[in-house]
């Protein structure tokens, strides 16, 4: 399937789409976002400081606005009946100026969009969509979101393929991690092989990516001894030493659809307070697991987790939630957090991570993709969890 979704099933999406814009009496939409257009076309486009705009009008009609340039791919790799155009951007004439004239043509006054304007990326700079149509433009992204989060059967494969590559990342990671080499060797040899790997067993099915090299990714960007304690690290080609304490990250989006997979590991003999970190972190994952299941509210399963650290005395070693929602985009809501009241239903896709961090020892988190099912979760990420398993040899 070249697009990873069925037409029927991008066409049901822009149906419900459609339903919700008649309701509020709207003679159409447009989507900006590049996720949000991917979401409902399966278009695939790099998204700049050039305009990108997906249109449809209550009638049925489907327009793509994007610069000249684009155009000839785009008739060749799109069954789009309507493209639209502008030379370049800025121009002579701002490009949301030709959008409105298009919008006016199709009779679109009074639309929704997911933002009211392109978003101000990469130096762009424009009116508002509203400004150019003379008109209020119709939020639609709480419902595009209330879509998104629940997660169709064709998605959740797209994300347990992606969780796949993601293990055989990782496995090559752990392989290559030893004292004495760097996160770059380690990493960089990891994903090169994984997304070969990828293309040569995936195929035509291997597809959505930007770039030839784009697929698997697997490293610890900077989560290297104690800077394994900061959750969000940056990159310094650290050496692996004896003792090191490791956070990983693996990435292997599949028509756009992504997993997560992440692990604690340890170089040489584990001292006794590793063990105690590290036993700490498994049973706070398994608490977040037991307490996600349709019914309960993002914010319960974070609470359970926050019990779980209150009563071993582990506030201390606390950073972060328990997780987030996955899938088109890395991060996505609701949020496994105790301020997110979102009810969780049968579909959704999130992270499971709750981490133990200590600032003298590093940081200790496992990080899985699970979608929950009628009676709890299947989890998607399939990699060994204990301390034995995740011990590198010194």
């Amino acid at each position: 399937m070249k697009s990873g979704i069925h037409p029927d099933e991008l066409a049901s999406r822009r149906a419900r789409l459609f339903e919700h814009v008649a309701e509020q009496k709207l003679d159409g939409y447009v989507l900006f976002d590049e996720k949000v257009i991917q979401y409902f076309t399966s278009f695939g486009f790099l998204a700049t400081e050039r305009p990108v705009a997906f249109v449809g009008s209550a009638a049925g009609e489907l327009i793509v606005f994007v610069p000249e340039f684009e155009v000839e791919r785009v008739r060749e790799e799109t069954n789009f009946e309507h493209v639209e155009s502008y030379p370049e951007y800025p121009g002579l004439e701002h490009p949301m100026l030709i959008l409105a004239r298009i919008l006016a043509s199709a009779g679109l006054r009074r639309v929704g969009a997911d933002s009211d304007g392109y978003p101000g990326i990469l130096g762009y700079a424009g009116p508002a969509l509203s400004e150019v149509v003379g008109n209020p433009v119709a939020p639609l992204a709480p419902f595009i979101e209330s879509l998104m989060v629940r997660k169709s059967p064709a998605e959740v494969e797209l994300i347990r393929e992606s969780a796949r590559w993601c293990e055989h990342a990782h496995r090559l990671l752990q392989e290559y991690s030893r004292p004495g080499t760097t996160e770059a060797e380690a990493s960089l040899r990891a994903g090169h092989e994984a997304t070969l790997a990828m293309l040569a067993a995936l195929g035509e099915r291997f597809g959505g990516q930007q770039g030839s090299s784009d697929g698997a990714t697997a490293g610890y960007r900077g989560q290297i001894g104690r800077r394994s304690a900061w959750a969000h690290a940056v990159a310094h080609n650290i050496e692996f030493q004896l003792g090191d304490v490791l956070v990983t990250e693996t990435s292997a989006p599949v028509w756009g659809y992504n997993a997560e997979l992440e692990r604690a590991l340890v170089i040489g003999p584990p001292t006794g307070e590793i063990r105690r970190l590290f036993g700490h972190m498994v049973a706070a994952q398994e608490t977040a697991f037991d307490a996600l299941k349709p019914g309960v509210t993002c914010a319960d399963v974070d609470n359970a987790v926050l019990d779980y650290f209150a009563a071993n005395d582990l506030m201390p070693y606390w950073r972060q939630h328990v997780g987030h929602a996955i899938g088109l985009r890395n991060h996505e809501a609701p949020f496994l957090d105790t301020g997110d009241q979102t009810r969780v239903d049968e579909g959704m896709v999130f992270t499971i991570e709750p981490g133990v961090y200590s600032s003298e020892l590093g940081g200790f988190r496992h990080s899985d993709t699970v979608v929950v099912t009628a009676d709890g979760i299947d989890i998607l990420t399939d990699y060994p969890r204990d301390l034995a398993s995740l011990t590198i040899e010194g």
